[in-house]
């Protein structure tokens, strides 16, 4: 089922400048929980400083009741407190470029049940991604602790030199398939923690970065035509609030068909 979103974008005044429509697809409903495919391109929530097409706006569109589910927070400047952020429904994230399956909560005791799943590791998350480089090995597991980057703040670091609190991260993958010709390989990845841009941070320090990510990658050009970062949440495994397992899968967009195609040929 396909969900159409009309956000109106105002600049200055009270006139609508512009009308941009998002169309989502819902995988999964019941009456506490949604799985929506997000495409790339699209925020979860709003940082508090943009006002753009996100997520929980259209989630808040179209379940004006469970506006207040979740946990929003407050963005600090300084001492004071510059804004509240709505954070409407949101259990987990996706990176920005990142498309595929996402899980919200509709109402509170999804929201807990669900919270608690991620906070025991029983939701089981898959990716599937494109990273420079020929993986050696036909699967793995990347056990490497995370912290800050000492070269940016806007970097997550798994390798020598990160600073901060350095936290528990593990990552097992598979190849799925090696392109020689590209010098690539497909792989499926499955977090079984949940640190920020943990899949991105830990392919990086295997010196096989994902394709097409301008922050982790930036010096390499991107393959098989990928305009964004060539990441996809394919599927989630969960329990619903009946106690349930749940399987959900994301169909792969079509810069992801493309580039399985050329990996064919």
């Amino acid at each position: 089922m396909v969900e159409q979103f009309v956000y109106t974008e105002k600049v200055g005044g009270s006139s609508p400048s512009a009308r941009t429509t998002m169309d989502l697809k819902i995988l999964y409903e019941d009456e506490d929980i949604l799985a929506i495919d997000k495409p790339a391109g699209l925020v979860v929530h709003s940082d508090g400083r943009t006002d753009e097409p996100n997520v929980v706006r259209w989630f808040v569109s179209k379940y004006p009741n469970s506006k207040d589910v979740g946990e929003n927070v407050e963005l600090q400047s300084g001492e004071e407190s510059e804004t509240l952020i709505e954070r409407s429904g949101v259990v987990h994230r996706i990176d920005r470029e990142t498309s595929g399956v996402l899980l919200l909560a509709k109402s509170d005791k999804g929201f807990k049940y669900l919270k608690r799943q991620f906070k025991d590791r029983e939701i089981s998350k898959t990716y599937h991604l494109f990273v420079h480089g020929l993986v050696k090995q036909d699967h793995g597991s990347i056990n490497l602790p995370i912290g800050r980057s000492a070269s940016d703040f806007r970097k997550w670091s798994a390798e020598r030199g990160a600073r901060g609190e350095k936290r528990e991260a593990l990552t097992y993958y598979r190849v799925l398939q090696r392109v020689s010709d590209s010098n690539a390989t497909f792989v499926e990845a499955k977090p079984k923690t949940g640190r920020t841009h943990q899949i991105r941070v830990h392919f990086k320090a295997l010196h096989h970065p994902v394709v097409g990510d301008k922050l982790y990658a930036s010096s390499k050009s991107s393959l098989f035509n990928f305009h964004r970062l060539a990441l996809h949440a394919r599927g989630i495994k969960f329990k619903n609030t009946s106690g349930e397992e749940i399987s959900v899968e994301s169909p792969y967009p079509e810069d992801f068909k493309r580039a399985i195609e050329a990996c064919k040929e």
